[in-house]
């Protein structure tokens, strides 16, 4: 690992750092909040997941969530949204490609040989961080926004009992059923719709999957709501398996940072209490 940044935030240290992956076979970004806790000690992590477009920076810069992380004592974990690089595929839309990984591991070309972002950000990245930092093995929690919801919600739901919790801004619930998921979902998996299931919160928890605790916070203003992140189908599968699943929709909040930056600290205290519980 190189670490390119270091800068002092909320009595800790915000750090960035490039490595070369084994799983996206090429140079991955994240950055890691480790709060003042962790110079005498170690703490329990806090996987943050970013949408469509972004990098590492996003929640970083916007989320405001470092102070929070601090106040109870977490490492909050900040990868990037995809591989990177010339040889890396890419496609000329936001959507598709780079920024655009949609934290699954693809089996067709030209996706293939870089985006295995599920394989990234839930075994190789966890166990370069519990190798690397003061950081409680095993004791993690993961959250996200936008597609990064939808990762946070299926790397839950695929792995039971790897997460003590898992929360979620305006996360892609049901992306089989969106444009946003057909189009990627498509791309990285193949025209073979069955392939897609298991990527698919909504189609997990109605499949059967068990969830730690969940919070998922909706803006009502988003406008992304009706047509791309089918939020509805996510709070009638949690209601008809009876999961442990709290689900707000937040009046005139939109899909932007102002909406996660106004809940954060509400979700990081959420995954406090179960990462210290």
């Amino acid at each position: 690992m190189e670490n390119t940044e270091q800068i002092r935030d909320s009595g800790g240290w915000l750090k960035r750092y490039v490595h070369a992956s084994s799983s996206c076979n090429c140079d991955m970004t994240f950055s890691i909040f480790l709060p003042p806790q962790a110079e005498n000690g170690k703490v329990p992590v806090l996987y943050y997941l970013s949408g469509l477009t972004c990098t590492d920076d996003n929640v970083r810069s916007k989320g405001g969530a470092q102070r929070y992380a601090a106040e109870h004592g977490i490492a909050l974990v900040m990868p990037d949204t995809s591989p990177r690089g010339d040889d890396v595929a890419d496609e000329d839309r936001y959507d598709l490609g780079k920024g655009a990984g949609f934290y699954v591991n693809s089996t067709q070309d030209p996706w293939a040989s870089h985006y295995q972002m599920y394989d990234y950000v839930t075994k190789e990245l966890p166990a370069l961080i519990e190798e690397n930092f003061a950081v409680l093995p095993g004791v993690r929690s993961i959250t996200g926004h936008s597609m990064g919801g939808h990762g946070a919600l299926i790397a839950t739901l695929k792995q039971p009992g790897v997460y003590k919790s898992v929360s979620a801004f305006s996360p892609i619930c049901n992306p089989v059923n969106c444009a946003w998921g057909e189009g990627c979902l498509g791309a990285y998996l193949g025209d073979d719709k069955s392939t897609w299931q298991e990527w698919d919160a909504v189609n997990l928890i109605n499949g059967g999957a068990t969830c730690p605790p969940m919070l998922v916070d909706q803006g009502s203003a988003d406008n992304f709501l009706s047509e791309q992140l089918n939020t509805p189908a996510l709070i009638e599968s949690c209601k008809a398996r009876n999961l442990d699943a709290t689900i707000r929709m937040q009046d005139h909040y939109d899909h932007s940072y102002y909406f996660i930056s106004s809940f954060i600290g509400e979700h990081i205290a959420f995954h406090a209490a179960h990462l210290k519980s």
